[in-house]
């Protein structure tokens, strides 16, 4: 066995992420606006498409609400459907 080889019995601990969290429920958000394009943006990644709940934190209620309000913020032309650096 080499002299600079380190063998550990247990895993190394690593920094814990922060824990997920509703932006909606711990602000009291009740309603989705879709003309409201900059909210909007923090739910899509570079190239326009939704981020996931896994991702965002969102609940499931809020996750539809987000996913309707940017189909009809595309629909009126407030967000692009697809573009290549959107951020």
């Amino acid at each position: 066995m080499a002299k600079n080889e380190i063998k550990y019995l247990t895993a190394i601990k690593t920094e814990k992420r922060a824990k997920k969290f509703c932006r909606f429920k711990k602000y009291g958000i009740k309603y989705v606006d879709y003309k409201d394009g900059e909210f909007l943006k923090k739910f899509l990644n570079e190239q326009g498409k939704m981020l996931p709940r896994r991702i965002t934190g969102n609940s499931l209620k809020f996750q539809r609400k987000v996913s309707e309000a940017v189909k009809k913020a595309r629909q009126m032309a407030i967000l692009p459907y697809v573009t290549d650096l959107l951020k």
